[in-house]
């Protein structure tokens, strides 16, 4: 692995950092995850809000839709909801064991030489919990999470005084930059969320929309899945002329991911 890192990557790539999302980004989205997110969120509507049950999926989605997470949206509406008792409730129940470790995916990152960097609107706890589960934990030097992002929010008198600050806002992608201490200009966001990519966009990071075949305006690059990172964005690795396209076989390809496998 070393030696492909250190000799095969031209200097001269584009990007000096890539920060990644988390759920559904790094894993897919297929797991089962985030459906059992969803009812663990509609079943603390029920259980500690009081909403009937008939309503709870309706409300969380017009909660996202509108303030980014139910947590967002709860406390902006004046409950008094204390964020680490919501992140145990809908993610302390989650079944972790769906996530499967992905030896492609710790190949391909341990491959990269630039900073890798996590940027998921979910709390510490799950994010490591997540990595752990996908045996690439070690891969990444920072994670920029919920904590990140609102290490004010215990300061609050009130639950509607500090607004909850979530990606795609333009104050969280801000947040995020300034804590990676990272140039837009020159970092690579992957996330599957449009919007995030859009935010993403706005605030001049290169995008990568994860989870689709087709690029929207706001994203650079489209990849269906993230360990398709190398055919797709091959200047993280190699020195791309603008006019040329660097190519490879699918066999070069593969051998080339089989060396980074010796070290992962």
């Amino acid at each position: 692995m070393d030696s492909y890192s250190n000799s095969s990557r031209d200097s001269s790539s584009p990007f000096d950092s890539i920060v990644f999302d988390l759920d559904d980004t790094l894993y897919s989205s297929k797991t089962g995850i985030g459906q059992a997110l969803k009812k663990n969120i509609d079943d603390f509507l029920v259980e500690k809000c009081g909403f009937p049950e008939s309503k709870a999926s309706v409300l969380r989605v017009e909660l996202f839709k509108t303030y980014g997470s139910s947590l967002a949206g709860l406390r902006a509406l004046g409950y008094d909801i204390d964020a680490d008792d919501y992140h145990s409730y809908v993610h302390g129940r989650l079944p972790y064991e769906l996530i499967k470790p992905d030896a492609q995916l710790r190949s391909i990152l341990c491959s990269i030489n630039q900073r890798r960097i996590i940027f998921t609107n979910s709390d510490r706890i799950h994010a490591i919990k997540a990595l752990d589960r996908l045996g690439i934990k070690d891969c990444f030097e920072q994670i920029i999470c919920f904590e990140t992002m609102n290490c004010n929010l215990s300061r609050a008198t009130r639950p509607n005084e500090i607004p909850v600050i979530l990606k795609p806002s333009m104050e969280a992608m801000n947040i995020a930059i300034e804590a990676a201490q990272v140039d837009p200009c020159r970092t690579l966001f992957l996330d599957d969320n449009v919007r995030n990519i859009a935010a993403g966009k706005a605030v001049g990071l290169r995008t990568v929309l994860v989870g689709r075949a087709s690029k929207t305006k706001e994203a650079d690059y489209a990849l269906e899945m993230v360990t398709d990172l190398f055919q797709v964005v091959p200047a993280i690795w190699f020195k791309q002329e603008e006019d040329q396209k660097i190519r490879r076989t699918g066999s070069e390809l593969d051998s080339l991911l089989a060396a980074t496998a010796v070290g992962a």
